[in-house]
């Protein structure tokens, strides 16, 4: 059994060479109280457009969330975005918009909580920020996500705009999963105005205190723009201390 589930079933038979990259980037629902957050969301979209990565996200269509994801819509066309939200999430989407609580029985599709389409529509415009999956929990959504990028062509990998506590936790686990040995694509850290300079510190406090080897110093790389986090997708190098862990037991 996979660590990631499904992570090691591709859902097509073709190769993953053959495959473009996508990326799954964890930010925040809010703006932020500078522009330069969403600046940044806008800029990764356009480089996104530029060399033809595809999005995934936690599907939510505020803040630097949507920001991304509507950017990368207008420019590249609704398939190239992706976003998978919890159904608790959605009813706050629709609570959001339209002051009133979701509705609807939800269908059960492969052992997740899905949203039929037009309830789905209801809630979130597909033509403006992308397809839409409903699961049913916060891990799901993450597992999800996870087997998007494993999957993928080469260059993906996952990347952190600026967020609150949701976007560390997630990246903090994608880093966790890449020293265990379950995945070996890239964490870059899209540092806008310092905002990442306080995890950039503890890192080397870590390292310094011996709670995180110095191979394992750059599994988190940082870009200052939404070129440069092409750049370290494309470019990143595995750590070398890395566990050599067997995940699947199957």
């Amino acid at each position: 059994m996979s660590a990631i589930p499904g992570a090691d079933e591709p859902k097509t038979t073709s190769k993953i060479s053959d495959r473009p990259p996508t990326v799954c980037v964890f930010c925040g629902a809010s703006s932020g109280a500078s522009p330069a957050h969403l600046a940044a969301a806008r800029e990764l979209a356009k480089a996104f457009h530029a060399h033809g990565i595809r999005l995934v996200y936690g599907g939510g269509t505020y803040g630097v969330m949507g920001e991304i994801a509507k950017t990368l819509v207008s420019l590249s066309g609704p398939d190239a975005v992706h976003g998978v939200i919890p159904e608790a999430l959605l009813r706050g989407e629709r609570d959001d918009c339209n002051g009133e609580k979701a509705a609807g029985e939800l269908q059960q599709e492969n052992g997740n909580a899905m949203k039929t389409p037009m309830q789905v529509k209801s809630v979130i415009d597909e033509s403006v920020y992308g397809r839409i999956s409903v699961v049913e929990d916060m891990h799901s959504r993450k597992q999800m996500m996870a087997r998007e990028v494993i999957e993928s062509g080469s260059g993906g990998g996952f990347v952190a705009l600026s967020g609150g506590y949701g976007t560390l936790e997630e990246l903090m686990e994608v880093v966790t999963w890449n020293q265990l040995g379950i995945h070996e694509r890239a964490v870059v850290l899209y540092n806008v105005e310092g905002y990442w300079d306080g995890i950039i510190s503890w890192v080397k406090t870590a390292v310094g205190e011996g709670f995180v080897s110095k191979s394992n110093e750059n599994i988190m790389v940082e870009a200052r723009t939404g070129e440069e986090v092409v750049d370290c997708l494309r470019s990143y190098q595995k750590s070398e201390g890395r566990f050599k862990l067997k995940w699947d037991q199957s």
